[in-house]
């Protein structure tokens, strides 16, 4: 499978039940390692008639749970479906409307002369269990904003981690191994042409690492699997003298340095902070952008960018309001300078292309690095290396408890470590035991990818890491963690012996 650029057709979306998920990484890296531009010559937007913009992204997920009739993996939206009486399960249709609905609204607002934008976030338990239930008129849909060149220029696919994990509590080597799976996945169902158009990248939980060697890590990762940007939490991050940004609505470059000293850097957009879905249900990123105007940005003058992601489902206001406000808002940008003067909506790839083009590249932007950086970095000096950085994250936690390198998500008063052993120890167990037993197997690389007992251990391990069996606390959770943890290691066991 490596070579020439495939169609969808080449790749099969589903092999014994289990999506693609591996085994054509050199397709992948030659797509992922394009340079071309993506919006900019499909784009009708011009910065010099911009005053402000704001970029909206919608995440969507359902967890993969062993919860079937006969206990088989299923996704948690058919599980709601099946159990329609217990707790807020009745929501189950109007969570499955939410998934398809923007390829309604999108082909709407464009034949009404709107000039829409939209950025897509779906986990790949999600996308497979679309293709469980055999919905493919949701899959339809959205194969249609993917792959249409008439909604190309609206609509922006972001890249995540395939089974939902929050990346500072998942084991390194196997942040690549979600990435690439979900860029599998995302080709298989939609193209390999279609992949080639997914630039930016958005974390689950939006959790950034900001202990330096992790976040290190991450970022190179990202780059690796050709990412160019990377969407992050206003406040987990800090300006490089430990201050909070204030320029929040400009890119700025994430600068990543480990403990030896290596730096790797990333463009980021932020994602102010606030309620993130009524501000996304509510569209209240166009309407702070009305407040803005253009500002500086290395050799030129140019609007900033108001961005906010937000669950595209979940909620009264997501589900209720959002329709109405969205809508609403394309129509009034239509009537009010044709959606392509004053205040306009973006996408992240477009607006940085744009800026590109008016000599505003990466270099001109404002950095950052992750929060609490900057006390550590203070802490240790001009000294590098591990010892001295472990010692300094200690003498700093002596003197105040609440500082933290576990990372920053969607609200500051989450741990997705604390109180989670009995979930995180199996997942450092089941990773390692992986990772072990693929390195004794004779074959390697994709001639192991490809082998359905490969991607069987893989998605176990994957899965095992979604972020829902810590999320939802203890108890039933937890034990759907457990179930998947011993099924992982019975296969790792039988099918590698």
């Amino acid at each position: 499978m490596t070579g020439a650029v495939l169609s969808p057709v080449d790749w099969p979306t589903l092999e014994d039940g289990l999506p693609l998920l591996s085994g054509c990484e050199a397709d992948i890296a030659a797509a992922m390692a394009s340079n071309t531009p993506i919006f900019l010559p499909h784009t009708n937007l011009a910065l010099d008639e911009i005053s402000a913009g704001f970029a909206i992204a919608l995440h969507m997920h359902q967890p993969t749970i062993p919860a079937g009739a006969t206990g088989e993996l299923i996704n948690h939206l058919q599980y709601m479906f099946e159990h329609p009486y217990d707790g807020d399960n009745h929501n189950a249709g109007t969570f499955a409307y939410c998934y398809a609905r923007l390829g309604d609204f999108i082909p709407e607002l464009v034949n009404q002369g709107c000039n829409p934008r939209v950025m897509l976030d779906y986990s790949g338990t999600l996308l497979w269990g679309l293709q469980q239930m055999d919905r493919q008129d949701i899959l339809d849909k959205l194969r249609r904003l993917a792959c249409d060149p008439a909604y190309q220029p609206h609509v922006e696919w972001l890249g995540t981690c395939w089974g939902h994990a929050v990346v500072p509590s998942t084991p390194v080597p196997d942040l690549k191994l979600h990435i690439r799976a979900w860029q599998h996945h995302f080709a298989a169902l939609f193209g390999i042409e279609a992949l080639r158009r997914v630039r930016g990248f958005s974390p689950p939980e939006m959790h950034l690492p900001n202990h330096p060697d992790l976040l290190y890590a991450f970022v190179k990762t990202l780059k690796d699997c050709g990412y160019r940007w990377l969407l992050v939490q206003e406040h987990t991050v800090e300006s490089l003298d430990g201050q909070g940004l204030s320029q929040p609505h400009l890119p700025h470059r994430l600068v990543a340095r480990n403990a030896q000293g290596e730096v790797e850097e990333i463009v980021v957009l932020v994602k102010t902070q606030g309620s993130d879905t009524k501000l996304v249900g509510q569209m209240q990123p166009y309407w702070e952008a009305k407040t803005l105007g253009k500002v500086v940005l290395g050799p030129a003058t140019v609007p900033p960018l108001v961005s906010q992601i937000s669950d595209g489902e979940n909620g009264g206001v997501m589900m209720n309001e959002f329709p109405s406000a969205f809508m609403r808002s394309w129509y009034e940008m239509r009537d009010h300078g044709s959606g392509r003067r004053g205040v306009v909506g973006f996408n992240g790839t477009e607006y940085l292309e744009l800026l590109a083009a008016a000599g505003c590249g990466p270099e001109t932007f404002p950095p950052c690095q992750a929060v609490g950086q900057s006390r550590l970095w203070a802490a240790m000096g001009d000294a590098t290396g591990p010892e001295v950085m472990a010692t300094a994250i200690a003498a700093i936690r002596t003197e105040d408890q609440s500082f933290s390198m576990e990372g920053g998500s969607w609200t500051s008063d989450r741990s997705w470590v604390q109180g989670y052993d009995n979930v995180l120890d199996p997942m450092q167990r089941l990773s390692a035991q992986f990772h072990q037993t693929m390195n004794r197997q004779p074959e390697q690389g994709e001639a192991l990818e490809r082998q359905p007992r490969y991607r069987n251990a893989l998605i176990h391990n994957l899965l095992l890491q979604t972020s829902c069996f810590r999320y939802w606390g203890q108890g039933t959770w937890t034990g759907y963690a457990e179930e998947i943890y011993l099924r992982g290691q019975a296969i790792l066991a039988h099918d590698f012996a």
